[in-house]
């Protein structure tokens, strides 16, 4: 971004590079340009690498008033017009060549701040991107008519509300004591000293291990506490949750709790206008709370106090466009740029998450073991060897005997939830002689059955298979390899006839059910929430869940369970958890309750792998030619290279579907050409990169400027560079 390469046209119309020797100040007596301050930085909205930093404008005299930093402009480049951001305004240019004026102030309004410009610099240097790229998801797109109800320099309006947090501030204010901590952090070990020094004004980093899955001291409950701890110092927040449901949630409760002038709410299923509105109102100061999902960790909030994360493990929390940051390490370089506080809370412990408690960069939040058996349910392994000993055949069972006597005995006192892997009838099928998974004749994806008696279809291309015939042994009859939730929830009503059954998958997505005895069967994510909590948790295909090929497969699987496991009432009250499953050692962990056991465990043995988070690493996709050209230019001592090895053909079919969808992301079928970042993602071979934390720095600065080298020189082919990937170790 600091670089004095700068641009003019040339008499042949071609675009120069012109590299300065000097700054050259410009004339001050020049009518044309503003007296104060004449040059513009200016940030350009565009993809390619080299294009990523400062370049300057002169400021004309006629918009000295309206051209200041962060306002959106419009100038010339290369001969066309492009939109960027008024980064800043200098007095002295960084080249001598001659400077072009600029062509347009868009709008008045400074959406730009500089601590959101410094957080986007920091993020596309950590993400090896660039900063437009991080600028499109932190900056909403603008909306003209809703600018009118916010004119600039307008003084921020907050609507008086009745609420003890709010009266709180007010406290702080005029130098009245602020009432004591509640209750709902008691229960934890450095719960209350957390909320001491949120209230006091200073920013500790805790990671809290929540047991609140329903009731008064839900989740969100604990959230809501803290944000109005913060606020009581004077301070704002921001709250990011990974999905629409947990948003909803949390804005409930901060809303009940600081009332509804206080929050704005920040996601792109909004639609563009209610965004852009709930933008403005924290960038003037109105709204002192953000909560959404990823795009919220870049709000504008003044005073920052508190960055608090929901479920940092959940793999929506994952941006899907470049530069593939996830929010997790947005919201820590946001709290060390502004020194704010840090929240991260879940019903488990990511292994990032235990590595910021082992480290000692974050403090631990969570209850003794005392509160633990007094808040959770009562867990039974189905395949123990008390269990396998009574039901010889509980492991063979999809469901053994003791989930089945489980779920009669709490359907005598209320809902019973039994968790499924997989969405639809049979989403997976496999010959029914042989065993070969079921693959679709055209694109060689996986065949799924929609329903009971519908054709076999790929859940790829769509396309149903008529005449399907093995390639294996040219049988011709498939079967099911695993049930989906529909399927489970067909045959348990047939198996408790009288009893109502809910599903919860897929599109069909229910929130809350009543305290009544019901049957509710739901994938991992969609599980509905009772109020007075399930009388008995059913976890079901533990090991679908354990087998996947992911470095996270255990560390996933426990997630979801502690977060299903939570709904459950507590021992105390009848509740139960039955968890299906061959593995002991994951299980052991939910048996125990010991989500912290569990992420140090897996920690510790990333560290003698040498596999993340203990270390970071890249993935660089492209073809065989590309990658060693790529790397030639890039010093690899004290890294570890893997590869580079062919893409599984499989793996490079999805890239292709997730490029096709997010240049279309409303299925229109009017789709624009895939960025080169999502072609290079369909590249045939892949190298991967390991190093240590304390060389990150370096490798990330050395592969941001072998692309801008490359793509400045136009010679190569595309490589596509991702750091710290969830979906390919």
């Amino acid at each position: 971004m600091t670089e004095t390469t700068r641009d003019t046209i040339g008499a042949d119309g071609q675009l120069s590079l012109l590299h300065g020797f000097g700054p050259a100040k410009l004339p001050q007596t020049d009518p044309e340009r503003a007296s104060t301050r004449p040059v513009a930085r200016v940030i350009l909205d565009a993809q390619l690498p080299h294009l990523d930093r400062f370049f300057d404008y002169a400021v004309p005299a006629a918009m000295d008033a309206e051209a200041q930093p962060g306002v959106r402009v419009k100038v010339r480049f290369a001969g066309r017009e492009h939109t960027g951001f008024l980064a800043e305004r200098v007095d002295e240019a960084s080249t001598t060549a001659t400077l072009l004026p600029l062509g347009k102030v868009v709008s008045p309004q400074r959406v730009l701040t500089p601590e959101v410009l410094a957080l986007a610099t920091a993020v596309a240097a950590r993400s090896v991107g660039t900063v437009s790229d991080v600028l499109r998801l932190a900056v909403p797109p603008r909306m003209a008519r809703v600018e009118d109800e916010f004119p600039p320099g307008a003084a921020a309006v907050v609507d008086p509300v009745v609420d003890p947090a709010v009266d709180a501030v007010v406290d702080a204010a005029v130098g009245r004591p602020a009432p004591p901590a509640p209750g709902i952090f008691r229960r934890y070990l450095n719960g209350p000293a957390y909320l001491q020094h949120l209230r006091a004004g200073e920013s500790p980093r805790a990671v809290l291990t929540s047991l609140g899955g329903f009731g008064s001291t839900a989740w969100t409950e604990e959230i809501a506490e803290a944000v109005a701890g913060t606020a009581a110092s004077g301070r704002g927040s921001i709250v990011v949750v990974p999905d629409q449901r947990d948003l909803a949630r949390v804005e409930t409760a901060l809303v009940a709790r600081l009332g509804p002038s206080a929050v704005a709410r920040l996601t792109g299923e909004d639609g563009a206008t209610p965004r852009y509105r709930s933008f403005l109102r924290i960038l003037h100061g109105s709204a002192t709370v953000a909560v959404g999902t990823r795009s919220a960790a870049y709000a504008p909030v003044r005073d920052l106090g508190l960055v608090c994360l929901w479920d940092d493990g959940d793999d929506q929390h994952l941006e899907q466009r470049a530069p593939y940051q996830h929010v997790r390490d947005v919201l820590l370089l946001r709290a060390e740029q502004e020194g704010a506080a840090v929240l991260l809370s879940s019903f488990s412990r990511s292994t990032e998450a235990q590595r910021l408690v082992d480290t000692g960069w974050a403090h631990a939040v969570q209850a003794d073991r005392g509160e633990v058996r007094r808040a959770t349910p009562r867990v039974v392994h189905a395949a123990d060897a008390y269990q396998m000993e009574r039901d010889p055949l509980a492991a063979q069972a999809r469901i053994p005997h003791a989930a089945w006597a489980a779920a009669q005995a709490g359907l005598k006192h209320g809902p019973v939830l039994l968790q499924v892997a997989r969405t639809g009838f049979s989403p997976s099928l496999a010959c029914d002689r042989c065993r070969h998974a079921a693959r679709c004749s055209s694109c060689a994806g996986p065949l799924a059955q929609p329903s009971r008696n519908a054709l076999p279809a790929c859940r790829w291309c769509g396309r149903p298979e008529t005449s399907w015939s093995c390639p294996e042994c040219g049988g011709t009859r498939v079967r099911a390899t695993v049930a989906g939730a529909t399927r489970t929830a067909e045959e348990l009503g047939r198996a408790f006839p009288g009893v109502p059954v809910v599903s919860s998958a897929g599109e069909h997505i229910v929130d809350t059910v009543r305290d009544v005895p019901a049957v509710v069967v739901a994938t991992p994510g969609a599980e509905p929430v009772a109020p007075g909590g399930y009388a008995a948790v059913i976890l079901l295909d533990g090991n679908a869940l354990l087998s996947r090929e992911s470095l996270r497969a255990g560390e996933d699987a426990l997630r979801r369970w502690f977060a299903a496991a939570i709904l459950a009432r507590p021992s105390a009250a009848g509740g139960t958890v039955v968890i299906t499953g061959d593995d002991d050692v994951a299980v052991g962990h939910l048996v125990r309750w010991d989500p912290t056991g569990a992420a140090a465990r897996e920690l510790l043995e990333r560290q003698e792998l040498g596999l993340p988070p203990a270390v970071r690493y890249a993935v660089l996709t492209g073809t065989r030619e590309a990658l060693t050209y790529f790397l030639e230019g890039v010093e690899t001592e004290g890294a570890r290279v893997v590869g580079p090895a062919p893409v599984p053909p499989d793996i490079r079919r999805e890239a292709m579907l997730a490029a096709r969808a997010a240049a279309d992301p409303k299925g229109t079928g009017r789709a624009g050409a895939p960025s080169p970042d999502a072609l290079a993602g369909q590249g045939s071979h892949r190298v991967l990169l390991f190093f240590p934390y304390r060389a990150a720095a370096a490798m990330t600065r050395q592969l941001r400027a072998r692309r801008a080298t490359l793509s400045a020189k136009r010679t190569g082919e595309p490589v596509h560079i991702r750091l710290d990937a969830l979906d390919v170790l």
